[in-house]
């Protein structure tokens, strides 16, 4: 592997106001997507690429929050996510906007109706098609979507419809084979744009986001075929720990830049509080690398998708405010060295952080962890095993682990 694959390039990396993302030299002429305004910035119609990144610091925790924003910011974050599940956080980001001039990007999961109290204090809003069904069932999704748009519109605001592999709408999932993953996500995608459109709000951009590199090429390539004028953002959801995590992402995106396709980008790492901004360098990196044709190449793509199907992965999501307990970056670390000795056999370990994310994204591993404020839950597949304290799941993990490996050794 050449040493910048996985970050170590040597050369200072440019910082992200002066990346002017000319690949013209290593790739056609980018997708024709309409401008797109971000607070200060405009994504979209051949604007720079910009590298985005999310807070891992609570938001209530205003002073740490802050100084996190603002360690993003002057990393090269053109846009960074805050993400607010409560009022509480709603108040809280009131006061983080007073004291940063970054771009702010709200996430939204279960509680979509907090978009009118956060609206006024970010740039954009990020939601999930797939959690608009979690919160107030009997309501057409239909007129959630309308009014988070009312939300945007008063406040000035742009919007993120951000589809995931972990969590897509079910009624979509049971429309398809259940061997079709990319399927309903992209007709959830689509859906969802066409609603804007009916609304006449066109200040959005799209996410098509899965954990195998592969998936994420061929769903943003599909959904660019049918909409090119919607800008795209890219992402690797969980990624997991570097140097692996920042490989897996650089699979992914430079085959999508170089088609042309990709506005925005996150490199998504498991990584505590004080070493977040790693994910900018690693985006800024990654760009820069594809405009000056430092390229892994197509080949090396494909035979890392076929080893990939063949060795041990470790997923594991992004550190982000949600995570429940601060040893979840600690434990990731802990289960790739304990599972070492596995490497050769083809199981998947996922490692989630909270609550929001963990129990459905751990539903298709072999072998998945979600972690809570004082236990890890334990599933095989989607059968909980268990629930265990920090201490005692990695001997009970590397238990079930070697069962696996019996398993498979047997057929």
């Amino acid at each position: 592997m050449p040493p910048w694959a996985n970050g170590e390039n040597k050369k200072k990396i440019p910082q992200q106001e002066n990346l002017s993302m000319d690949i013209s030299a290593v790739s056609k002429k980018r997708n024709p997507t309409r401008a797109v305004q971000v607070g200060k910035i405009t994504i979209g119609n051949g604007n720079p690429i910009v590298v985005q990144s999310m807070c891992a610091t609570k938001t209530t925790e205003i002073e740490a929050t802050v100084i996190q924003i603002d360690q993003l910011a002057a990393a090269g974050a053109g846009i960074v996510r805050v993400a607010v599940d409560t009022r509480l956080d709603c108040k809280a980001l009131a006061r983080i906007r007073d004291r940063t001039q970054a771009n702010l990007s709200v996430d939204l999961q279960e509680n979509y109706p907090l978009a009118a109290e956060v609206a006024p204090w970010v740039d954009k809003i990020r939601y999930n098609p797939g959690h608009l069904y979690h919160f107030q069932r009997e309501k057409p999704w239909q007129d959630k979507v309308k009014f988070l748009v009312d939300a945007a519109v008063k406040h000035n605001c742009a919007l993120r419809v951000g589809v995931n592999c972990g969590s897509v709408d079910s009624a979509k999932v049971e429309k398809y084979a259940p061997d079709d993953e990319l399927g309903p996500m992209l007709e959830s995608a689509m859906e969802h744009c066409e609603m804007l459109d009916r609304l006449g709000f066109t200040r959005y951009c799209v996410s098509l986001k899965h954990t195998a590199p592969g998936r994420v090429v061929e769903i943003n390539r599909r959904f660019a075929a049918q909409r090119p004028d919607v800008p795209l953002h890219l992402g690797v959801t969980e990624a997991g720990l570097p140097p692996d995590g920042i490989l897996k992402s650089r699979l992914a995106f430079e085959q999508l830049l170089l088609a042309g396709i990709g506005d925005t980008l996150r490199v998504s790492l498991t990584l505590p509080v004080a070493r977040k901004h790693e994910e900018v360098l690693a985006g800024i990196q990654i760009i820069s690398d594809v405009a000056e044709g430092r390229l892994l190449g197509e080949e090396y793509f494909h035979q890392a998708e076929k080893e990939r199907k063949q060795k041990m992965e470790i997923i594991s999501c992004p550190s982000c405010s949600r995570v429940e307990n601060e040893k979840f970056c600690e434990l990731a670390e802990k289960v790739r060295e304990a599972t070492r000795y596995a490497a050769e056999y083809p199981i998947t370990i996922a490692v989630m952080g909270c609550r929001v994310n963990g129990p459905g994204e751990t539903d298709k591993a072999d072998l998945g962890l979600w972690c809570g404020r004082t236990s890890v839950n334990f599933k095989r597949r989607n059968t909980l095993l268990g629930s265990y304290s920090y201490e005692e799941i990695i001997p009970r993990l590397k238990v079930e682990l070697d069962a696996l490996i019996a398993q498979l050794t047997r057929m």
